[in-house]
């Protein structure tokens, strides 16, 4: 069954474009807050995008609405849980957070609202993310008895730094889309009302290029933060060499030499 086939009860997928896919949290009564249905929907997207990209070349991330992009996890539904439930539920965002970091296709995350808890974790689990002004971050879960689990801990130094992080994570604190984009943790900061056209224009630049070589960089990108630099360009080569018996290698130097687009077929 093709992706936008499926109906999920708490996010809508839609074609945002030729070859993007926009993934729109969709809770908004509730802060689009995740919920343990709103886990196993992403789990299940994702999971469904690593067997199958189905030429899916760039994925948008947003929340439903202008108030909210996701305020974490849903502490009305997590209110009275016994530990067993509680540790289930977490293992099921556990798993929805590896599955979002292990698919092929970047992610970009349109922050169009408050990103609080595992939002912001979401957020630092896609590959790069543009904000609105309106953005607000926090991770809070220190404030609550827990700690970050939704790899905050782990993403947060890399993008950030980690005296920045620990800051962060250890003051509860919030901070706004101007501070996010200074530290490094937003690529951008943009108007609400042009949000989504600077993602959009961004996902047609990424979607446009040769499929193959888009998830293989991004796969090498991953490995290089988890290994030293010798393995990490052992990987860059392997990766590399995937490309050259490629169509879309020989398309791409084609279309240079005739001064033309080239058209890329994941071939």
């Amino acid at each position: 069954m093709a992706l936008l086939d499926n109906k999920y009860e708490t996010v809508t997928l839609e074609q945002a474009d030729d070859h993007i896919l926009s993934i729109i949290l969709d809770r908004p009564d509730a802060a689009n807050a995740m919920n343990t249905q709103m886990g196993f929907d992403l789990r299940e997207v994702y999971q469904h995008l690593y067997m199958d990209q189905e030429d899916w070349r760039c994925i948008i991330l947003t929340g439903r609405g202008e108030r909210a992009f996701c305020a974490g996890g849903d502490l009305k539904e997590r209110n009275g849980m016994t530990d067993a439930t509680w540790q289930r539920q977490h293992a099921l965002f556990e798993q929805m957070v590896m599955n979002q970091m292990d698919c092929p296709v970047p992610i970009i995350a349109a922050v169009n609202g408050a990103a609080y808890g595992g939002g912001t974790e979401m957020v630092l689990a896609c590959d790069f993310a543009y904000g609105s002004t309106n953005a607000r971050f926090a991770l809070t879960e220190v404030t609550l008895g827990i700690m970050p689990g939704a790899a905050g801990t782990q993403n947060l130094p890399r993008a950030v730094g980690v005296r920045r992080a620990k800051e962060i994570i250890l003051t509860g604190a919030p901070f706004g889309a101007d501070e996010a984009a200074d530290w490094g943790m937003l690529n951008k900061v943009c108007e609400p009302d042009v949000l989504m056209d600077e993602s959009l224009a961004t996902a047609r630049r990424i979607a446009g290029n040769a499929p193959i070589s888009i998830r293989q960089a991004k796969k090498s990108m991953n490995v290089a933060t988890q290994v030293d630099l010798k393995n990490g360009y052992n990987f860059e080569i392997e990766a590399y060499n995937r490309m050259v018996p490629t169509s879309d290698r020989l398309e791409g130097v084609l279309a240079f030499n005739e001064k033309r687009k080239a058209n890329f077929k994941g071939e």
